[in-house]
């Protein structure tokens, strides 16, 4: 006789509860950026939209603003820590290649002994966590689930790249997810284009530094190794991105049978201002439809912006609970991920 596997027991759905962020303290201008390459505040702007964007300290390590952001979720949900039972961090700028940072964050907000571990999706990682979240608590792995995406992007930035030099930001944003007795995340539309997946890179192998020949490592303006930093072709990932991840987004609508009509609320990873002005106009969105422009103050936290950009909204009430958004990520990979969620 075969034996029988139990089936899962989970709840029917799942949503998210609350919703945490945390934005280093120090605040740069453009004009700060100004002073290692050639370009001007007016150039930056039209370019990508951003006038300013945070930049952790010392003391604001990954681990740390993980925790700060994921308190304020778990506090925002009405939940203790005990009650979460995984921990979700994405991120590619955790440097320690093991353990996962996500277990010094459940240990730090005295989760007790959930699941916990990191995921590496670039820009799309909150929309991955998401879906991994959603699945934990379907199928009764999790009650609770903390997705973190967390970024310190300016310890891969080099200020010297014109290209890139103004985009990257720091900051952490948080979700717990938990159960729904309805649908409150629809399907995700995610995917990969790994063919395309030198557009978006880092500009150093770790290994090359291991192996120490001068000749493969970069050097700055003073003859000084530099240390690997993110690197992109503008224009290749800014056709993709307006061309092809308009096309998702509606699919993800289609998947949850929204129309764009009865859309809240669109929350976009939040790498160019002109991207998502121009995702707004192919994907027709009504002009009662709040947009996250979270961008302009905080730049590109990667991972961390979708959820960073989603508590700004409800903080200053331009979305409110139970809205409708329509929310994708998509970054290096290249990778994508988009679906539709009931605001906590």
């Amino acid at each position: 006789m075969t034996a029988k596997i139990r089936p899962s027991k989970g709840a029917p759905y799942a949503r998210i509860l609350g919703v945490g962020g945390y934005r280093p303290t120090r605040v740069v201008p453009n004009e700060e950026i100004l002073k290692h390459i050639d370009s001007s505040d007016e150039w930056i702007r039209s370019r990508s939209g951003i006038a300013t964007r945070h930049w952790a300290g010392p003391d604001e390590t990954v681990a740390q603003m993980s925790v700060e952001a994921g308190g304020k979720a778990i506090a925002d949900a009405g939940l203790t820590p005990e009650q979460i039972g995984a921990v979700v961090i994405s991120t590619v700028s955790h440097f320690k290649q093991t353990p996962a940072v996500a277990t010094e964050v459940a240990h730090l907000l005295g989760t007790g002994k959930p699941a916990a571990f990191d995921i590496s999706a670039g820009c799309a990682g909150f929309g991955y966590g998401l879906t991994l979240a959603k699945g934990m608590v379907t199928d009764g792995t999790a009650e609770h689930v903390l997705v973190i995406g967390v970024e310190r992007l300016s310890d891969l930035t080099d200020l010297e790249d014109r290209a890139t030099a103004f985009l990257f930001g720091d900051g952490a944003g948080a979700v717990v997810v938990g159960p729904s007795k309805e649908p409150a995340i629809g399907p995700t539309v995610w995917g990969s284009e790994g063919d395309k997946s030198e557009t978006i890179t880092q500009t150093v192998p770790w290994h090359e530094y291991r192996i120490g020949d001068l000749s493969k490592l970069p050097l700055d303006s003073k003859g000084n190794v530099k240390f690997p930093a993110i690197t992109q072709e503008g224009q290749a990932v800014f056709r993709w991105a307006v061309y092809e991840m308009a096309k998702v987004a509606q699919q993800a609508l289609d998947e949850a049978g929204i129309s764009a009509d009865e859309l809240d609320a669109f929350i976009p990873h939040q790498a160019n201002m002109r991207i998502i002005d121009s995702m707004i106009k192919t994907l027709k969105l009504p002009e009662h439809v709040t947009v996250a422009r979270d961008v302009e103050t905080t730049g590109n936290t990667s991972a961390a912006s979708i959820p960073l950009a989603m508590e700004r909204l409800l903080a200053t009430g331009q979305a409110k609970s139970g809205d409708t958004a329509l929310v994708i990520g998509f970054g290096a990979g290249l990778v994508y991920a988009a679906t539709v969620v009931t605001l906590p």
